[in-house]
Order: structure tokens, then C-alpha cells, then sequence
């Protein structure tokens, strides 16, 4: 009888421990299904809402043998093989949903997914690639490896520069121009991303190309917008010089600049906000490369969009991406703290979506 009690126990004790392997094994394959996803949410996104574009809706993305042939994703990134995703890369997508999950920072990081964000949205189809353009910070090259992708021109050499910026030519359509259904498809399905910098340096960079170099000769910047923002924020009106970065700076931070954005239309794409660009808590961005370790993030993109084996990022020169601190604080040096701040709210949203810091003039 005990010897018959004893064998009952040991056959439970065997049964137990089957179990508890067999449920170890079901939560190794889901673990390592979940961590495989190198877009970090996966085929289940989130809704898209596109406002006012399309009615509010949830999109539903069915099975990928379900899409025509045109809208099948291609690329390492979505073969069998996935391509292992850096550290850096996946810090970079958690802190972003978890900015965007802020509500005190929701009016700073949230934005309609509108014709706006869509014409900033380039479209390469035979790669199943968007790029979203985020002007002052490279992204005169990252046109060039799309236009070339896209089979206009077949090496980036060969691309003559005022066609780069001539949509009519270049060969690159706009998000914007496809029907609201396509938009919906490409944006499930497409490998996507864009670049950004420190938002105070990308800043500098925009006044010194559009209103004190002005390589492109493009007048309005100067004989338009620049008179603009010297009548309404110049303190001292008896000067005669042109616009300062005194000027541009009040411009920017008050929070009633919009009057004036909408008197200068799309040229303001070279100072508005990232968030405004390209709406990274309503879009889920594959890729967000930071122009200050372009050296590693480029060629990490192109490898992630499946297309290094086609073309190659134009060199760099050296030194160009580096982070200019003393440019930064020079330029800012002659700004009131008032109005330094009241620029750092507006962009605040930026800074803290990609892990910019608080500029330390702020903070003295």
C-alpha cells in the first residue's frame, strides 16, 4: 500500500514537471516572437487617423498575402531573415512612445496627420520606402538615394542639383498625391523614417542658409519673409540691417507666430517643429536617424530598408555632422533668457521626443 501511494506521488511529481516545461517553452517562442519585430510594434499598429484627409477611422491591416502585389512589404527588414536591431535604434522608438504617451507634453508632440505632414512625405513604391523631409539636416542627400532608387537617374552623380528640389523632374511623389486609401496602405506597410538634429542647431542653420547666405537665390526670404518678422519683432525699429537672429528668435517663440506661418506658407517647412513635419506619434517611424551619428545611421538605414546593396549615402565630409556647442551659445549669447525660454517651450516637444537635452545656457 505505501510502496503503491508512493508511485502515485512520483507519476503527479512527473506529470508536474512536464507541465511546467511545456508552459516554459510557450513563453520562450512568445518572447522571442515579440522581441524579433524590428519595427517594435509589429503587423498590429496602431489606428491611423488621418485628419482632414479621410474620415476618422481604425485601419485594419489584414494579412500581407491579401495586399496586391504593389503593396507587398520587400526588404531585409521585413524578410524571414530580420536584421537585429541595434540598441540605440530601439532606445530611440521607446523613448518616442513614451513621450507621445505624456499628456503633459500631448499639445508638444501630437499633430493631424494632414496634407501638410503628407507633402513632406516622399515615396519610393518599388522599395516600399517613405521618407519624411525634415529640411537642415541632410536631407538634400537622403532626395538623391530615393531619386535614384525611384530610376530617374541611375547613380546619384549623375543627379544635376536644381533637379534634386524640382518635384516636377525628380521623380519623387508626395505622400499627398495618392488616394486616401493608397496613403493608408503605404503607411501600414512601408519602411519608414527621417532624420532630425538638436533642434536650437537646426535652427541656426535655417536663418544662416535662407536669410544671411541664401545659396539657391531664393528672394523671398529675404525680400518677403524677412521684412515680415522685422516689422513685427524688431525692438528697435530705426535700424536698417537685415534680419538678425535677435528677430528670428521672438518670431518663433511667440505663441502667436502662426498668422505669420500662414503668410509664408510652405516656406516655413525650414523651422517648424519636427512633431508638425512629420507627425512621429500618429506615424510609426521604422527608423528616426539623428543627424549628429549619421557616420553609423545611414548606412544602418539603408541596411534596414533592404537597399545597401543598391546604393550607397554620398560620403560626409568630416566634421560636418559634429554637434557645435560653441556655434550654439554664440549664437544665442545676445538672447534674453525671455525669449530663449519662450523659443525652448515651442520646441520643447522636440528636444524631448529624440533625447535632445535642455541647452545649459537655460539652466545657468
Amino acid at each position: 500500500w505505501l510502496t503503491s501511494d508512493n508511485m502515485h506521488h512520483q507519476w503527479l511529481l512527473l506529470a508536474a514537471c512536464f507541465w511546467v516545461i511545456f508552459m516554459f517553452m510557450v513563453a520562450s517562442k512568445f518572447i522571442t516572437l515579440t522581441f524579433k519585430d524590428t519595427d517594435g510594434y509589429g503587423a498590429k499598429q496602431e489606428p491611423l487617423i488621418l485628419t482632414a484627409v479621410t474620415k476618422v477611422e481604425e485601419v485594419h491591416v489584414p494579412e500581407e498575402k491579401h495586399w496586391p502585389e504593389e503593396f507587398q512589404p520587400t526588404g531585409k527588414a521585413f524578410a524571414g531573415n530580420l536584421i537585429r536591431q541595434p540598441l540605440v535604434h530601439m532606445e530611440r522608438l521607446e523613448l518616442l512612445r513614451n513621450v507621445c504617451r505624456d499628456t503633459a507634453l500631448r499639445d508638444l508632440s501630437h499633430t493631424a496627420v494632414s496634407k501638410f505632414v503628407l507633402d513632406r512625405i516622399f515615396v519610393c513604391d518599388k522599395h516600399k520606402i517613405l521618407f519624411c523631409q525634415t529640411p537642415k539636416v541632410g536631407n538634400t542627400q537622403w532626395k538623391k538615394v530615393l531619386i535614384v532608387l525611384n530610376g530617374a537617374f541611375s547613380s546619384i552623380e549623375e543627379i544635376p542639383e536644381n533637379i534634386v528640389h524640382d518635384h516636377e523632374k525628380n521623380g519623387l511623389p508626395r505622400l499627398s498625391s495618392f488616394s486616401d486609401s493608397e496613403i493608408k496602405k503605404r503607411l501600414n506597410l512601408y519602411f519608414k523614417f527621417f532624420i532630425v538634429r538638436d533642434p536650437f542647431e537646426r535652427l541656426i542653420s535655417a536663418f544662416k542658409d535662407k536669410f544671411v547666405h541664401n545659396p539657391r537665390f531664393e528672394p523671398w526670404y529675404r525680400h518677403e519673409i524677412a521684412p515680415g518678422i522685422i516689422r513685427k519683432y524688431r525692438k528697435n525699429r530705426t535700424e536698417t540691417k537685415g534680419l538678425q537672429f535677435e528677430d528670428f528668435v521672438r518670431y518663433l517663440g511667440d505663441p502667436n507666430h502662426r498668422w505669420l506661418d500662414v503668410q509664408f506658407g510652405d516656406h516655413i517647412i525650414h523651422w517648424v517643429t519636427y512633431v508638425e513635419l512629420c507627425a512621429p506619434c500618429e506615424i510609426t517611424y521604422s527608423v528616426i536617424g539623428h543627424h549628429e551619428t549619421l557616420e553609423d545611421d545611414a548606412p544602418y538605414i539603408l541596411k534596414a530598408a533592404g537597399i545597401d546593396h543598391l546604393v550607397s549615402y554620398p560620403t560626409i565630409p568630416p566634421g560636418i555632422t559634429v554637434y557645435n556647442r560653441t556655434k550654439v551659445e554664440r549664437y544665442f549669447s545676445g538672447i534674453s533668457k525671455r525669449d530663449i525660454r519662450r523659443l525652448y517651450a515651442r520646441f520643447e516637444g522636440d528636444f524631448k521626443l529624440f533625447g535632445y537635452r535642455e541647452p545649459d545656457f537655460l539652466l545657468n
